[in-house]
């Protein structure tokens, strides 16, 4: 047992410090956005805010798919099966351009109509043009940068991935600084500067991700496999990660109506639940770690047939969240006094801001939990279809429609809307716990292949 126990920390600890760290570091953007076009204007940083959601819902279609791949890479890796990752790799990059190819036409050529889904204020719509137009070429490269971090996560090169995502935030913050206030010579470009930050910077990461591949990972990008898909790999993925891909979707879409029912309640509430969003992802850089380490290290004991130490460490994973989840709610509670007094923020977005820091202490702690059971114990052993039924009829039977309701039908304040929004991961908790008893997660994926 001792050994069993050295032997998963050390798995886990190599795995959750780097990834807690690369999503620190990503949680850092949208902060310096934030801060920086705050100081200029409060409806540039909300048309930022709500322009990012864009990439949001392609981050959706770009997470359900390389979530899915990680699933059986995670498993392949184990059972030290490489040219079965190389054809995953080349089926993921089939699935993932022609969505990124959509949504760069969308942003480039239909950013306005973008806009007036998320907010009817023009003084918001009119910057949130200006940087999808640019923004829009780094969907791109950051899709492409997500499909080649799951290969070099899963094997064993998360330090250098780590790496790649600090020195991208890095440098996306220093360009921020330079366009957005037209420093060192450059024109003062606000909005669109911020933008024009997060084109360049993704660039740099993926001509780093793409050095990494080629230079040290054993598994390489093989045209072959885009072209034409193993039919076991294309039926695996099909079974076992198509409903997880429509669970993020769904999920994801019903996430971001969210910002559609806040965005349309006024400029305060708009600004407030920008401020609010970059505290919740802050906070949650460990949860996801744990969920995306936790994957990998079940699904490594799965893939290579050890059931029993595979449920074993899941179990481990699942303790460690709860108490985790706990320590994150009470620390966003604990952040208002001393966020709010940091954003020049009007009076009344202010308050709106201090209340929903508040409200989303319980938020933070269910979301710790599912996300990690979820989307890491859950998809390290194909057990997706859950996940699926739970959040669609979460988001899509409950929080949606009541928020509509409440905030267009019955007008009731925003405070309370807000509450309401952010009910579903509390409501999740003990459907997810049930579940997880059952242990139809513990499941070879690869054992036939």
């Amino acid at each position: 047992m001792a050994n069993s126990d050295k032997t998963f920390t050390k798995k886990l600890v190599s795995l959750i410090i780097p990834m807690t760290l690369q999503n620190f570091m990503f949680a850092l953007v949208p902060i310096s956005d934030a801060v920086m076009l705050v100081a200029l204007d409060q409806d540039a940083m909300s048309a930022v805010s709500l322009a990012t959601q864009v990439a949001f819902v392609l981050n959706l279609f770009n997470f359900g798919i390389t979530a899915g791949m990680s699933m059986f890479v995670a498993q392949y890796w184990g059972k030290k099966d490489r040219v079965s990752i190389e054809k995953e790799f080349g089926y993921g990059m089939k699935l993932t351009l022609p969505i990124v190819f959509m949504f760069f036409i969308m942003g480039l050529l239909m950013p306005e109509g973008l806009m007036r889904i998320y907010t009817d204020v023009p003084g918001i719509i009119a910057p949130g043009v200006s940087y999808l137009r640019i923004a829009s070429v780094s969907y791109i490269t950051m899709s492409l940068s997500m499909l080649i971090e799951v290969i070099l996560k899963n094997t064993g090169f998360v330090r250098e991935s780590t790496a790649i995502s600090i020195s991208m935030v890095i440098l996306n913050v220093i360009l921020n600084a330079v366009f957005i206030f037209g420093l060192l010579g450059a024109p003062r470009m606000g909005a669109s500067g911020a933008a024009l930050a997060t084109t360049l910077s993704s660039l740099e990461a993926f001509i780093l991700c793409i050095i990494v591949l080629t230079r040290k990972c054993s598994v390489k990008l093989r045209l072959k496999y885009i072209l034409k898909t193993d039919d076991t790999i294309r039926k695996e993925f099909s079974r076992y990660s198509t409903p997880f891909v429509a669970n993020q979707l769904l999920w994801g879409l019903g996430f971001t109506m969210i910002y559609v029912i806040i965005g349309h309640m006024g400029d305060d509430a708009t600004a407030a639940n920008a401020i609010v969003a970059v505290v919740k992802d802050l906070v949650s850089c460990f949860c996801y770690a744990l969920g995306s380490g936790g994957a990998i290290v079940v699904g490594n004991e799965l893939g290579a047939g050890r059931l029993v130490t595979g449920k074993e460490y899941g179990g481990r994973i699942v303790k460690l969240t709860i108490t985790s989840g706990i320590i994150l709610g009470i620390l966003v509670a604990l952040s208002a006094p001393i966020v709010v007094p940091l954003v020049d923020l009007t009076p009344q977005a202010g308050q709106y801001l201090k209340w929903m820091l508040y409200m989303c202490s319980y938020y933070i702690f269910g979301r710790s939990v599912n996300s990690t059971v979820i989307a890491g114990i859950f998809a390290a052993g194909g057990d997706t279809k859950f996940g699926f039924i739970c959040d669609t009829i979460t988001m899509w039977a409950f929080i949606v429609p009541l928020g509509f309701l409440a905030a267009f039908v019955l007008n009731l304040p925003v405070l309370v809307v807000y509450f309401i929004l952010n009910l579903d991961e509390m409501i999740k908790l003990p459907a997810v716990y049930i579940h997880y008893k059952k242990y139809k997660w513990v499941k070879n994926l690869v054992a036939d292949h």
